[in-house]
């Protein structure tokens, strides 16, 4: 085999009984490292790497970069990002916050002055961010690569300059996008002569093509200078060179609030996870601008009860968890954000006393209506109570769900990258950014346009978004790493596919399969944060008798699909063995590789 060639290893061929009786997919398992993306072709561009030489940190970079090609409804260069990672040399956890900020211009008197005191939803550049995902790049080459720009960015050059087959889901996405075809610029990209895509045509974008070539050549032109200022330089290339310049001057020209100052002075930050013990488990989140945290404080309630002896997905063991999210989203919408702009009480937030009085608020028989954040500074000594204003609506319209992309990749020296890239919803703000073969993500309809909220819009500042992963550490050292897309319903994914783990001895392939629940009994993160009070949807897997318990106790059920809630994908470290098992959602496109 030559180095840097990818052979396909269908590892998925050789099942076992217990896969074929029990899940639609099999548990891909080896011994060397294990890749899990949602689409094939990113997956096998990361192995690629890994078998070129490279370590976690290239292939999730590789990775990426080609998801935002074939998965680019739901992320690309444009793309904001929250990544966990684990660096085996120092043998501890790190998180990357790639979340986008809000240009200087955007104030909340500017949205009443000049939207009505709204924030557009979903579409055009006034609900965008600065893109976060190039500077996340820089970071993971810089401190924990091996490669450079030229190698990890080779395949989505490749494919944006040759083409490559659509699937079947972006040919629909394609088609049936209506705001795509509102800008000219996407007109130009995705329809022209006003096509229609079919299923196996072949998509190009050169534009793109030539972004990237830009970051390499500038790479290229300061290589004498040492790799880590040649990295640099193709990252400053895309925030303070022609690059920024180019996104400006198209801002300024379509209606926006960009300017080059608001890239220039952009930088996605490495900064310390959060975490709780569970069970013995010590689990990792994204601490700022992210809803990661919100699954910690559900799981803390949860510790309190015997959840194996309530049987999986069972009424009661449904109605707690139900009641434990409703809590922690409430606590959510109080008390996360950007902590550079807030204070976050996690002392309080985190601790085991404070999940105690909140466990309090859970009745066994009655599904709770209100929403009800607590006061965790009263668990912070000496630290006066945070006012801050509530600010949502109940019922209304649907909010429109998020579009987000994962990765996740352990290597051969047990490095652990858990990547969660998005645009937020379809093609982001759907406005192709002149010639440069990208959108940006549209996080900025996260924002509150009231003033003393924790997420209130400011200049400057990150929204808090509904990205996160979870990696899980046991006897330091890491043991799982999961993700889903999934908007306001990622946390619940997350947590439930770790709870089959945890909780119910179930393989990682089990635990991704398991019908699934979600809840909109709380604030969506989506302006204007609407609240669905006693909402509960349930895959119609899960068996009428528990549906009708659950309505008695007060929930107002839907039943969505039998597989509609997941789109997950994880990975399983078992050291006494030596084995990684990975795990993919058949709810998507989602594949999984390993050696």
């Amino acid at each position: 085999m030559r180095k840097g060639r990818y052979v396909a290893v269908f590892v998925f061929l050789a099942m076992d009984g217990a896969w074929a009786q029990s899940t639609l997919r099999p548990v891909i398992r080896g011994r060397q490292y294990a890749v899990a993306s949602m689409k094939p072709e990113a997956t096998q561009v990361a192995e690629r790497i890994l078998r070129a030489g490279g370590n976690a940190f290239d292939a999730a970079v590789a990775c990426q970069a080609v998801l935002g090609l074939v998965d680019a409804p739901n992320n690309g260069v444009g793309s904001d990002a929250v990544i966990l990672l684990w660096d085996a040399r120092a043998g501890r956890a790190y998180s990357i916050n790639a979340e986008g900020t809000a240009p200087r211009l955007a104030t909340i008197e500017w949205y009443r002055r000049n939207q009505g005191g709204k924030i557009p939803v979903d579409e055009g550049l006034l609900a965008g961010t600065v893109p976060g995902v190039v500077d996340a790049w820089y970071l993971l080459l810089d401190r924990w690569g091996t490669m450079t720009f030229a190698e990890t960015l080779a395949p989505a050059i490749e494919l944006a300059e040759q083409g490559f087959p659509l699937s079947n889901r972006l040919a629909s996405a394609i088609n049936n996008s209506k705001k795509l075809r509102k800008f000219p610029s996407s007109v130009k990209l995705y329809f022209p002569g006003d096509r229609r895509w079919q299923p196996g045509d072949i998509f190009r974008n050169p534009d793109l093509a030539r972004t990237l070539r830009r970051l390499v050549e500038a790479e290229r032109e300061a290589s004498g200078k040492g790799r880590r200022e040649a990295l640099r330089a193709a990252r400053d290339r895309f925030y303070k060179g022609d690059i920024a310049r180019e996104m400006a001057r198209f801002s300024e020209e379509n209606g926006g609030l960009f300017r080059y100052e608001d890239f220039a002075t952009y930088s996605a930050k490495i900064e310390e996870p959060v975490w709780i013990e569970y069970r013995g488990y010590r689990i990792y989140k994204n601490p700022s601008a992210s809803q990661g945290p919100a699954e910690l404080f559900a799981l803390n309630l949860l510790e309190g009860y015997d959840l194996k002896s309530m049987g999986h997905n069972s009424a009661a063991y449904i109605h707690t968890a139900v009641e434990a999210v409703k809590l922690a989203m409430a606590d959510r919408d109080k008390y996360l954000g950007d902590m550079d702009r807030i204070v976050i009480p996690y002392q309080g937030l985190l601790s085991k006393e404070y999940a105690r009085e909140r466990r309090r608020l859970i009745d066994p028989d009655r599904a709770s209506l209100e929403y009800r954040p607590g006061e965790p500074e009263r668990f912070v000594p000496g630290m006066e109570l945070l006012k801050r204003p509530a600010d949502y609506q109940v019922a209304g319209p649907g909010d429109p769900e998020g579009d987000t992309s994962y990765l996740v990749i352990v290597d051969s020296q047990r490095n652990v990258v858990s990547f969660t890239p998005s645009l937020h919803t379809a093609f982001g703000t759907g406005v192709v950014m002149g010639d440069l073969g990208f959108t940006f993500n549209c996080r900025g309809d996260y924002f509150s346009l009231v003033e003393g909220h924790a997420n209130a819009l400011e200049p400057g500042k990150r929204p808090r978004s509904t990205l996160q992963s979870t990696l899980v550490e046991r006897e330091g050292r890491p043991v799982m790493a999961m993700g889903s897309p999934g908007g306001d319903d990622q946390c619940l994914r997350t947590m439930q596919t770790l709870l089959n783990i945890i909780e119910f001895g179930m393989n990682v392939q089990e635990a991704i399969e398991a019908p699934r629940w979600t809840t909109r009994s709380f604030p969506s993160s989506v302006f204007p944060h609407r609240m669905y009070p006693g909402d509960l949807g349930l895959e119609a897997r899960i068996p009428e008798s528990v549906r009708r318990a659950l309505e008695a106790k007060g929930h107002k059920i839907r039943v969505t699909g039998p597989w509609s809630l997941g789109s997950n994908a994880a990975v399983v470290i078992d050291w006494q063995r030596g084995v990684i098992s990975a795990g993919t959602d058949p709810r998507c496109d989602a594949f999984a590789l390993a050696w």
